[in-house]
């Protein structure tokens, strides 16, 4: 495991970056930055919803806003044996159990009444051999795994939020088809790099709780935490491709630093001179509503 302290942008591949995602990127460069720590960059490339051409165009539009990173950028698909490595000792230790559950069968199943919807209801949990065997037979597929979660909610400190509960259940660590899931290949990509600070968009605030308990079972330190707020369109959902020109090639990289730094209350349009008059409890606390054709012309 990494020993020194460090921060990430880790962008999935499957678009380019938006205006918004770049304002993230500079945000948890800043927050690395004005720490001492390095910075890091991770492309999650796991999913096949994603890109070679897309992570080499985000690449180099974080290159051109000025971003910098101490290490070359780690690709996720490259290290199936480590999260391999780690579901199967999960599963050998009792930690993690197989799942035949569809989404439909989850979304439909009864719940906690705290649980939020598609929180895993614990179908799969119990089964013995022979239902399991049962059950793989009439599926005609592979399972999806599951830790078996010892606790119903964890806390997480959030250097924005403060503190934050959320819900754990037995989420999946592998999926059917063997390709790791999210939340257990970011806690143990994090933890293979050092990352002590997770600066990102605060649409991904309710995963901590559940990243943050796996990670103490992994025997890993919770991360700090600061959950940042969304880039949003006029219309106040969440800023997407589809809302127009909102990508660096579209908005050009002097027009993008401009916007990036007015929505933060900086002078400077330069990652550099943010630095300088970085405050982190300064930062907005509200979601930032980008109008395309009011900054543009700004």
């Amino acid at each position: 495991m990494g020993e020194q302290r460090s921060g990430r942008f880790a962008p999935s591949p499957s678009a380019d970056l938006h205006i918004g995602n770049l304002r993230t990127a500079v945000l948890a460069w800043l927050f690395a930055r004005s720490s001492g720590r390095r910075f890091l960059l991770r492309v999650e490339d796991l999913d096949d919803r994603t890109f070679p051409d897309v992570a080499a165009r985000q690449i180099a539009d974080l290159v051109a806003i000025g971003i910098t990173w101490d290490e070359p950028p780690q690709f996720q698909h490259e290290h199936a044996r480590r999260y391999n490595t780690i579901v199967d000792e999960l599963l050998a230790a009792g930690m993690a159990y197989e799942c035949y559950c569809s989404r439909k069968e989850i979304l439909a199943a009864s719940r906690a009444p705290h649980a939020p919807q598609g929180a895993y209801p614990g179908t799969c949990r119990g089964l013995t051999g022979a239902q399991r065997a049962e059950k793989r037979a009439a599926s005609g597929r592979p399972p999806a795994l599951r830790l078996r979660a010892q606790q119903t909610e964890h806390t997480v400190t959030d250097l924005l939020r403060g503190y934050y509960t959320g819900v754990v259940d037995d989420f999946v660590l592998r999926r059917f088809d063997g390709v790791p899931a999210y939340n257990l290949a970011v806690v143990v990509d994090d933890g293979a790099a050092g990352i002590d600070q997770v600066v990102r968009g605060e649409d991904l605030l309710s995963s901590a709780p559940r990243q943050a308990y796996l990670a103490s079972l992994l025997g890993l330190p919770a991360p700090v935490y600061a959950h940042v707020p969304l880039a949003l369109n006029a219309d106040g959902k969440r800023l997407a491709k589809r809302d127009g020109a909102v990508g660096l090639a579209e908005i050009g990289v002097g027009a993008a630093l401009r916007q990036i730094a007015d929505s933060l209350g900086y002078r400077s349009d330069t990652v550099d001179g943010m630095l300088a008059e970085f405050d982190p409890n300064r930062l907005p606390r509200e979601p930032w509503v980008y109008r395309p054709g009011r900054q543009d012309s700004a």
